[in-house]
């Protein structure tokens, strides 16, 4: 079986000790070698013609996702970002993910060496699915909120929001998620018009102090309205709600209207949020007047739940192979019969807007 190889850059000799020694152990991944910063990296790139790369954030001399955006232009690659500024830097990671990193682990905040070792399955699954990752080549010109890290709201009709809170709807849009699928799910609600007849509800798997900032840079890029699901929040249309990061998110019905229910119950297919979770919920509560959506991701959380709800003759979608960064979680519901159609991640969202307005 031919090995993976690995370089891990990161500026911390401890780090590339504990990784090296991690890797050491895996008989299908060979560390190939390690760089103390970008430069260095640039040239055993070129030398060593490495499958993946783990890249640390904070570095001297260039630091990381600057790289990351050179390099991702230059010679794309897949990489996994290894950084203590992953965690708290939410911005920063969900930067580094715009740019192309196909995934991350957070360096623990205390006792490197013990912590990185608890890590090291997910560590070493997360190289493992990055080798087989489709990475795509960054566009040289980068938007200019995505060069700053900032956002940028998009201009909504004052209709949008006017009377909102009077309104409901009876059409539910279930979007699940994984590796890939912070970027799948801006593309699909940006070309979402801000009068869709439909509410929107998102479970991507995500660290919690990911969720909050992530709804907000999907909201400045989104006609929708976009934000972090709340408890009892009304499901309104023309709007998305997307589970908080350690929460599950239900749908449920009160009276003639639709809430989000937040549950703080344990994992379910080793994820929190699940998107089984919420699409057992719609089944429950939505039926028929839904529509599932898989995205990219590794794995196969919320595949029995999008076949129990093609059962109530929802209409579910899955997103091709060609254009997913990992066709798990999509190449799941495909494999065992449950999509009805599968689409390049570019015409998900105008086939989401025929199907609200056939239905």
């Amino acid at each position: 079986m031919k090995k993976i190889k690995l370089l891990i850059v990161d500026d911390s000799a401890l780090v590339r000790k504990v990784l090296g020694a991690i890797f050491a152990e895996t008989p299908d991944i060979e560390v190939v070698g390690t760089a103390p910063d970008p430069y260095v990296a640039r040239d055993k790139i070129k030398r060593l013609d490495p499958d993946v790369l783990t890249l640390d954030v904070e570095m001297p001399r260039m630091d990381g996702v600057t790289f990351l955006r050179n390099l991702m232009r230059l010679r794309p690659m897949p990489v996994v970002m290894v950084s203590s500024l992953t965690e708290a830097g939410a911005d920063v990671t969900l930067q580094a993910l715009e740019y192309g990193a196909v995934d991350f682990v957070a360096k623990p905040k205390v006792d490197i060496a013990e912590g990185l070792a608890e890590y090291a399955d997910d560590l070493i699954a997360k190289v493992r699915m990055a080798a087989r990752a489709r990475v795509r080549a960054l566009e040289r010109s980068v938007p200019a909120r995505q060069a700053a890290g900032s956002d940028v709201a998009v201009p909504r009709p004052a209709t949008v929001r006017s009377g909102r809170h009077f309104q409901t709807t009876d059409r539910i849009i279930g979007i699940g998620s994984s590796t890939g699928g912070t970027e799948a799910i801006k593309e699909v609600l940006a070309q979402l018009p801000a009068d869709l007849q439909a509410g929107v509800v998102i479970t991507q798997h995500i660290p919690a102090a990911f969720s909050e900032p992530f709804s907000r840079r999907v909201d400045g890029l989104s006609p929708l309205s976009v934000c972090q699901a709340a408890d009892g929040q009304q499901i309104l249309p023309g709007h998305a709600y997307i589970a908080p990061g350690d929460r599950h998110l239900r749908v449920e019905r009160d009276g003639a209207r639709y809430v989000c229910r937040l549950d703080d119950g344990p994992p379910v297919n080793r994820h929190k949020p699940s998107v089984e979770v919420m699409l057992q919920s719609l089944v429950e509560n939505v039926g028929r007047n839904a529509i599932g959506v898989m995205l990219t991701g590794m794995g196969a959380d919320g595949a029995e739940g999008m076949g129990a709800l093609r059962e109530t003759g929802a209409p579910i979608l899955a997103q091709d192979e060609k254009t997913s960064v990992v066709w798990g979680m999509p190449g799941e519901v495909v494999k065992r019969g449950y999509a009805d159609e599968v689409l390049p991640l570019g015409r998900i969202a105008e086939r989401l807007v025929a199907l609200v307005r056939d239905r």
